[in-house]
């Protein structure tokens, strides 16, 4: 094992304006990504990055709380950092002046994922491997000491933890083939709430011909005939053998999501995504219930391991949405994985981080926890930013093989890039 002591640390403010009415759903119309960076630079001439995902003027804010957080990592060694990185990022998430500002939510929160992601995708490079072989190389108990099971001991204790990674560890090998195959995507871009419908049909049928199977829609108009009107257009589209979701962003309050879902539910979507506030798990809960056997995906929004332990316990969904760059990094990624796995739950991620960093953990989650593979969100929008963008290819993500977690962009190029050291 080669050591790798991080020298600096700093941090990114990275904003990229998208094509007109790309990335619109029915809360946010603006067409701006932007990637609140953690960069910390090692001492063998390599260097982490990690990213969380924000939509504009709030990135500045998630930059300044990266640098409060991560002051403490300069000096130390990354896999002394990692080798007990569960009380580690404890500690930063418990931070006494920080910690008033979430707890575990928030622009805190936020930081804390860029900074944990960075955390990993350094650890990876120092051992010159891609971040899923990293994981899936370590021992259950290596994997364990990087989470912080507080407040879900509960559900999932330290030693159902290994108990999981220890029983699934003797048939990896049939699940290991996926390196080869690749993940299947899904294709998210074919239905941003401003696009006219002429443009979903195109852009659907393109989707088509890349190899695609299954597609979102937005939903949440103000003018819901216009919701159904798109909803049975691209049904008609994808034809009976197409995979369809529709997703209202949090638009609805309970009432209306009721409504809404049972006009949806006509035209078989497999889900029905973040339906209302993503805080309310009663809400999700008595959908679910009401729109069986239509399912519920959410956590695109669920900012903790917490709102996750209580959505499983209490039914308010089927398909986890866990995104690394909203939960807290990579770390909270896998404890959610774990919990999910408990209650018998499919991990569909959210791609804040465009699959960069995602299709990584898809592939650790299927071949070290013996998750059901189902597909991972792709959306191409800042592909041209990244180093090494994901490769999608068939309809299928192929295994990122350079050292690292995937999130290195190439930002310097930008003027719109503020650096802070």
């Amino acid at each position: 094992m080669t050591n790798c002591t991080i020298q600096s640390v700093s941090t990114v403010d990275a904003r990229f304006a998208l094509p007109p009415g790309a990335g619109t759903d029915s809360v946010h119309t603006n067409s701006e990504y932007c990637m609140a960076i953690t960069r910390l630079g090692g001492d063998r001439d390599i260097s982490g990055s990690g990213i969380a995902l924000t939509l504009g003027d709030g990135n500045r804010l998630v930059c300044e709380a990266i640098d409060l957080l991560a002051k403490p990592l300069a000096g130390m060694e990354i896999n002394e950092v990692m080798s007990h990185f569960g009380e580690f990022s404890r500690r930063l998430a418990d931070d006494p002046s920080l910690r008033w500002l979430g707890p575990h939510k928030g622009v805190v929160h936020l930081a804390l994922a860029s900074v944990t992601n960075a955390c990993f995708d350094l650890w990876a490079k120092s051992r010159g491997v891609p971040l899923w072989k990293l994981l899936l190389e370590l021992t259950p108990e290596e994997i364990v000491a990087t989470l912080d099971l507080s407040y879900v001991e509960d559900v999932l204790s330290e030693d159902e933890a290994l108990t999981i990674l220890r029983l699934n560890a003797e048939t990896r090998n049939i699940r290991e083939p996926i390196l080869k195959t690749g993940y299947p995507g899904y294709d998210t871009s074919v239905g941003w709430m401003a696009y006219d419908d002429q443009k979903v049909r195109e852009l659907t049928a393109r989707a088509i011909d890349r190899g695609f199977r299954a597609f979102k829609l937005k939903v949440g108009s103000s003018d819901e005939s216009r919701d159904l009107r798109r909803a049975a257009m691209l049904r008609e589209v994808v034809g009976d053998g197409g995979i369809l979701m529709f997703d209202a962003n949090q638009r609805w309050n309970l009432p209306d999501a009721s409504r809404m879902c049972r006009e949806l539910v006509r035209f078989k979507p497999l889900w029905i995504e973040e339906p209302t506030h993503p805080d309310d798990v009663y809400a999700h809960a008595a959908l679910a219930r009401e729109i069986a056997p239509v399912k519920i995906a959410a956590g695109e929004h669920i900012s903790n391991r917490i709102l996750f332990k209580n959505f499983f316990y209490y039914q308010g969904l089927h398909f986890a949405q866990a995104d690394c760059t909203r939960l807290a990094g990579v770390s909270e990624f896998l404890t959610v994985s774990l919990m999910a796995r408990k209650f018998g739950l499919p991990i569909v991620p959210h791609v804040g981080d465009m699959g960069q960093l995602h299709q990584h953990l898809v592939l650790f989650n299927h071949i070290a926890l013996d998750h059901e593979v189902v597909f991972l969100e792709h959306i191409p929008h800042l592909s041209e930013h990244f180093v090494f963008p994901a490769t999608v290819s068939g309809g299928f993500y192929e295994t990122p093989q350079e050292p690292g977690a995937s999130t290195d962009m190439k930002i310097d190029m930008f003027l719109n890039v503020s650096e802070r050291v």
